[in-house]
């Protein structure tokens, strides 16, 4: 039985790594998998550095073709199949894309790496049995991402759940233990950011927001498939010109985000 974590360097899924290594979750895991999609703010790859340093087990970094920054900007160019964010579309009815790349990007590159772990040739069928524990940083103010594993062969785990952990547990976990305070891992220009992320990002890391402005720009007149206008943000208008107001802020990422597989 492998105890495998799927690590996206964040609040949560750092917490669960760091309390495996201090013997806090049990039993140790046998490794943690970093799903890159390439399009992570630096931060984020400065603190998976940084936990990686300071756990027992390896941890492995997969990433799906060239990543997800750049197949979008190649698919865009060449006007050729993607598996993209769910970008707001400028259309009678609004609404977003179809969001593809948490599949494609995080859980298929995680999955492989899994099979690859308990031995499983490509094409090759999966144990009758469960081989492996996967953990899942989520906590308890997240539940609702909480999904059963597809994959019969592999059992999904949820260790703050049993802790009955919140996102304020995780970081005063951190607090305590001496431990450097994570951020929020996502990419860049991710269409779920709320107000107050993208106020942070356009104050205090200049080079993410800049290449998140390029990418919005990159975007406006579609990707392939489609006609309307495309934008980041939900207001549809430029990044260089929205309001950040975080206190007119209603969007709940979770309601909407995320399928609970790629523990970020």
């Amino acid at each position: 039985m492998l105890n495998i974590i799927s690590l996206g360097a964040g609040v949560q899924s750092s917490t669960m790594a760091l309390m495996a290594a201090e013997g806090e979750l049990t039993p140790m895991p046998d490794c943690a998998i970093f799903a890159d999609t390439g399009a992570e703010p630096k931060h984020v790859y400065d603190f998976l550095d940084y936990v990686e340093s300071l756990v027992p087990f390896p941890v492995y970094r997969v990433m799906e073709g060239e990543g997800l920054e750049i197949d979008l900007i190649e698919s865009i160019k060449n006007d050729r199949r993607y598996a993209g964010p769910p970008l707001f579309c400028d259309s009678p009815n609004g609404g977003m894309l179809r969001r593809q790349c948490t599949s494609e990007y995080k859980i298929k590159p995680i999955e492989r790496k899994v099979r690859e772990l308990v031995g499983l040739k490509k094409g090759q069928r999966g144990p009758k049995e469960v081989a492996v524990q996967q953990w899942i940083g989520i906590s308890m103010d997240e539940s609702v991402r909480m999904k059963i594993n597809p994959t019969k062969w592999i059992n999904n785990r949820w260790p703050l759940i049993e802790k009955d952990m919140y996102r304020y547990d995780c970081i005063n976990w951190m607090r305590e233990h001496g431990y450097r305070e994570p951020s929020k891992s996502a990419c860049y220009f991710c269409p779920y950011h709320d107000n107050a992320t993208w106020q942070n990002m356009k104050d205090h890391d200049p080079d993410s927001w800049e290449r998140a402005v390029k990418m919005d720009e990159l975007i406006r007149n579609g990707v392939r498939g489609t006609t309307e206008k495309l934008y980041l943000h939900r207001s549809m208008q430029p990044l260089t010109e929205c309001d950040f107001d975080p206190d007119r802020d209603q969007f709940d990422m979770f309601d909407h985000e995320c399928e609970g597989m790629c523990g970020v």
